[in-house]
């Protein structure tokens, strides 16, 4: 079958490898119909990682069972199904207290699996013809069949369930104002959410044009920061009051002045967030080398107001999305009618197109926002 495969930094290519197969009686076989390209793809893609080459992509993945495992009961061949992107075992003790992206099961060592990422366990990703989903009665969800709201249903592998979960994280609640900073399809996932949820008033940080203008069709307020300081412009619309809560939707990749400073959100955030409100973190921390902009960046150490963050009396909550704990009902949603997601979608393309989808996802051109690939096409 073809696969994206990492050859290393900034290159990717599509080669053929050899179909996945059953490995365990609970394994599934899943054809993949349509798999994505997502910003932490990019972290492998740019080099910042210890991934090797020979890892394949893809840990946002839906298709259609062709293959089951003797031990598999609730699913069978011909159900169409998306996979979180990451991988529970469902009977650890995190796994049963609805931690899925903690698993302490299917990667020893780390806790947490996923498809086709960097120290998150021995799985091929889904950047593919075929994926073997592990536990998959555990891990697969269900969706109605044909082909129907196929964008929608592909973001509910990661970026609606993360951006869902960021705001979660925030201790947000009906009616209150919130900041996202970030307007990549994270961002954009947890600023629809927060809409959706009956925010008062959303504001998203980004200096990209058409990220910016994704969230103003969504009924948020665009903020770019390359214009004058974010916490500075949300605060002038909001005649000098913070926000309730905040999400980080960057990460360690965060800028400021044209070089990475990685603690530049958690800054803002602390600065935006009324005393008492909350910020949720689903962007992701790791050791980084941000060109000396914070030597300590490069074992994974940050700056932080703490004193700050103290005196406010400030809430955090971080960590990676326990899809398992949203998708089911993101699902009804999409199906009601109630959400749509894939307006952040800005790309389809083939397998074939995939290295060049990734050099301009990479460099932000041509409106590239979220990429989606149907390998089987």
């Amino acid at each position: 079958m073809k696969a994206v495969v990492y050859h290393g930094p900034f290159e990717v290519a599509v080669e053929e490898v050899p179909e996945p197969k059953i490995q365990h009686p609970a394994d599934a076989i899943v054809k993949i119909t349509t798999t994505c390209i997502c910003g932490s793809d990019l972290h492998m893609y740019e080099g910042r990682t210890a991934a090797e080459p020979g890892i394949i992509f893809g840990h946002e993945n839906m298709g259609v069972i062709v293959e089951v495992g003797s031990a598999v009961s609730r699913l069978k061949v011909g159900d169409r199904v998306v996979m979180p992107f990451n991988i529970g075992c469902g009977h650890c003790q995190n796994c049963e207290a609805g931690f899925t992206g903690f698993c302490t099961e299917v990667n020893p060592g780390f806790a947490g699996g996923a498809y086709g990422y960097v120290a998150m366990g021995p799985y091929p990703g889904g950047q593919a013809q075929y994926l073997r989903v592990p536990w998959a009665d555990f891990n697969a969800l269900g969706l109605p069949q044909g082909e129907e709201n196929e964008s929608d249903f592909a973001l509910l592998a990661d970026i609606f369930p993360t951006g869902w979960h960021g705001v979660t994280l925030s201790g947000f609640q009906p009616g209150e104002s919130v900041a996202v900073f970030g307007g990549g399809p994270v961002g954009l996932m947890a600023a629809y959410s927060a809409v959706l949820r009956g925010a008062s008033e959303v504001y998203v940080v980004d200096r990209v044009a058409e990220r910016l203008e994704k969230a103003r069709s969504i009924g948020a307020i665009p903020i770019n920061f390359d214009k004058a300081d974010a916490v500075d412009q949300i605060l002038d619309y909001r005649h000098g009051a913070m926000v309730d809560r905040a999400v980080d939707a960057v990460g360690y990749q965060a800028v400021q002045n044209g070089r990475e400073v990685p603690n530049t959100v958690l800054v803002s955030m602390v600065r935006v967030v009324r005393p008492t409100g909350g910020l949720g973190v689903p962007g992701l921390y790791v050791p980084s080398d941000p060109g000396g902009a914070d030597p300590q960046a490069k074992e994974g150490f940050l700056s932080f107001p703490v004193g700050k963050f103290f005196e406010k009396g400030l809430k955090m909550g971080t960590g990676q999305c326990n899809v398992k704990s949203y998708n089911r009902y993101l699902r009804d949603m999409i199906i009601a009618g109630k959400a749509r997601p894939s307006f952040v979608v800005s790309h389809e393309i083939a397998l074939d197109e995939a290295p060049a989808a990734y050099q301009k996802f990479d460099k932000r051109v041509e409106g590239y926002t979220k990429v989606l690939i149907h390998p089987n096409a």
